[in-house]
């Protein structure tokens, strides 16, 4: 996903999808130890997808703060 599809989610919604990448990535990291990884690229995008959303919910909180502050 773009980070301006994340952008349009709400906290909780990014909460959840982080919960998802997550998962996602144990499952590549448990599928290539066992050998049966095809597609190496996706590792990569979901760990930055994960990065994305991480830094937009960290933004969208600090907006929060400095909005009720």
């Amino acid at each position: 996903m773009s980070a301006a599809d994340f952008r349009d989610m709400s906290l909780d919604q990014l909460d959840d999808q982080l919960l998802k990448l997550k998962k996602e990535q144990f499952n590549l990291r448990f599928q290539k130890a066992s050998g049966q990884l095809e597609n190496t690229s996706r590792v990569r995008r979901i760990r930055r997808d994960i990065a994305r959303v991480q830094t937009i919910a960290r933004e969208k909180r600090a907006g929060e703060v400095k909005a009720a502050g």
